[in-house]
């Protein structure tokens, strides 16, 4: 196997597998009779939210920064041929 497969494909089933887990604990939130622990991911972000307001900003916060620390260490150093640096 060639290792340009390698990523996309572990990528792919990482994320296969991260929706698999959320549709499993979905289904068995809004299984009927619901118990009392058997909370959505949608209820438990309102409750948090609604308890600790700031948690909803520090996720976003953490997320973003995240992203952004994927972002650097992707592309710090990327230059195209033709500009300050050799590329």
């Amino acid at each position: 196997m060639s290792y340009w497969h390698v990523w996309p494909i572990g990528i792919g089933l990482w994320l296969l597998a991260g929706w698999i887990g959320f549709a499993i604990f979905e289904a068995k939130a809004l299984n009927h009779p619901a118990r009392k622990d058997q909370i959505t991911l949608s209820m438990f972000v309102y409750t948090i939210g609604s308890k600790w307001p700031l948690s909803i900003f520090l996720l976003g916060l953490m997320v973003g920064l995240f992203w952004g620390g994927l972002a650097v260490h992707f592309f710090w150093h990327w230059c195209p041929p033709g500009s300050i640096s050799a590329g």
